[in-house]
């Protein structure tokens, strides 16, 4: 068989295999209806958000989101009572990442689709914390939470890993490209640019703790993923890349240590290597 050949189809199932997990059945759907639906779109295919969205650096940047998301405790509580992320956690991965690409590459009218929908749900996500103190997921202050995490997690993990990290006015432009998504939310002043993010989340510092659930979020997603044996391995590579991205502030309390000399030999090289297979997989052969 030729070699060029026998790396194509390699490539066909590894990434068929990537996109069935992250994406769900109906994957290949949402797919072609984001991408192929004509009608103006919230961002120009020249924005910074469509770069650090389309990479696979994605990967280790979610996983670093959840586990700085869960040091709220408020918002912890409110993943925990009705998120079910240890019972469906692909399920719940399949709708976070299509609502990214939606917003990301969807048309404005699919884009507000998601955003409505997704609006919906936070009206109906309220209880009590463990504490005794009321949450509630459209709660503007825990939006906005949740909002910092994810953009400064994805932010950081394509200036590592991506393929084309941003210079400094591509990085204020992604966060600036965010907060068009945040205010659809329902955060009334997202940041948008570096410095705001860095204030903000320097804000919420005093309010941050690992709660029990905190620390069995993070057990679930980095010790005890439900993954088959095969692909553990893999996920381990980029479980610890997550982990190394988070500032010792975030990582001290969720009891994530850091091994002096470790992460540099090892862990970023290797977080490296495997974003560029995954990127690899899922990039289609040219003239494919």
């Amino acid at each position: 068989m030729d070699k060029t050949a026998s790396g194509s189809g390699v490539r066909e199932r590894l990434g068929r295999s990537l996109f069935a997990r992250v994406a769900g059945p109906s994957g290949p759907e949402n797919r072609a209806r984001i991408h192929q639906t004509p009608g103006p779109r919230w961002f120009g295919p020249d924005r910074p958000v469509r770069r650090v969205h389309g990479d696979a650096s994605m990967f280790i940047g979610g996983l670093r989101a959840l586990l700085l998301q869960s040091l709220h405790p408020l918002a912890m509580a409110a993943v925990a009572g009705h998120s079910g992320f240890k019972g469906d956690p692909w399920g719940r991965l399949q709708r976070t990442s299509t609502f990214l690409a939606v917003t990301t590459f969807g048309t404005a009218e699919h884009a507000q689709e998601a955003v409505d929908r997704v609006r919906s749900v936070h009206e109906r996500v309220r209880g009590t914390a463990p504490s005794g103190e009321p949450y509630h997921a459209a709660d503007p202050h825990l939006l906005c939470w949740v909002h910092v995490a994810e953009v400064d997690s994805f932010l950081r993990a394509h200036q590592r890993y991506g393929a084309r990290p941003l210079d400094g006015a591509g990085c204020d432009g992604y966060i600036h490209d965010m907060a068009t998504v945040a205010h659809a939310l329902g955060v009334p002043d997202p940041p948008h640019d570096r410095a705001e993010l860095a204030e903000r989340i320097a804000a919420y510092r005093p309010e941050l703790r690992a709660t029990q659930e905190a620390l069995d979020a993070a057990r679930f997603i980095l010790l005890r993923p439900p993954l088959p044996w095969p692909v553990r391995p893999p996920y381990a590579v980029l479980a610890a890349n997550a982990v190394a991205a988070l500032p010792p502030w975030a990582r001290e309390p969720l009891r994530l240590p850091r091994v002096p000399g470790v992460e540099e030999i090892c862990v970023r090289p290797a977080g490296k290597a495997l974003t560029r297979t995954i990127r690899w997989a899922m990039t289609p052969p040219a003239g494919g």
